[in-house]
């Protein structure tokens, strides 16, 4: 008999979960990465160590979300890449359009370099909620995206950064009980 530590993650089975809920209701599913070595994804687009990514059916190609990855393509600037996610790595994923989606809990690496802090304090989400019955009609959690929307298309969610790019607040998440 397996314990609850032994049992396989429910990360990858409530990521295909709110992948389907955002495809039948015409919404587009975005998943935020944080970005370690066994991510591939294109470093350029790397904002404070982490990427969000459009994982919709017009962005991507070949979209796999599995127990173990999300992979896909997806054009970059024009130029198709391979994308391969661990599910470990995924912070949230969330509707572009509502922001309603789940963030998941992160575990920060052991070994301590110059992105660990960085890696931490991403690791964190801050709980945030648009009204007490909205948030109670999703569960009592609602993720508020505090980003701009683009207008679809590529798999990532801005142009390539600027030399000097401003700094983006994160979608955050609040309990309501």
């Amino acid at each position: 008999m397996m314990n609850a530590l032994e049992s396989a993650s429910t990360r990858p089975y409530l990521i295909r979960a709110l992948y389907e809920w955002c495809t039948d209701n015409a919404l587009t599913p975005y998943i935020a990465v944080l970005v370690d070595d066994t991510v591939q994804v294109p470093r350029e687009y790397v904002q404070n160590g982490e990427i969000v990514l459009n994982i919709s059916f017009d962005a991507t190609s070949g979209l796999k979300l599995g127990n173990e990855f999300v992979e896909f393509k997806a054009r970059f600037g024009g130029v198709a890449r391979e994308i391969m996610v661990p599910m470990d790595r995924v912070l949230a994923i969330y509707a572009r359009e509502s922001g309603q989606g789940m963030a998941f809990p992160m575990t920060v690496p052991a070994v301590a370099d110059e992105g660990a802090e960085s890696m931490a304090q991403a690791s964190k989400a801050v709980p945030v909620a648009a009204s007490d019955a909205e948030a109670s009609r999703n569960g009592g959690i609602q993720l508020v995206v505090t980003t701009e929307p683009d207008d679809g298309g590529d798999a990532v969610d801005e142009p390539p950064p600027p030399a000097s790019p401003p700094q983006r607040k994160r979608p955050a998440l609040k309990r309501v009980k």
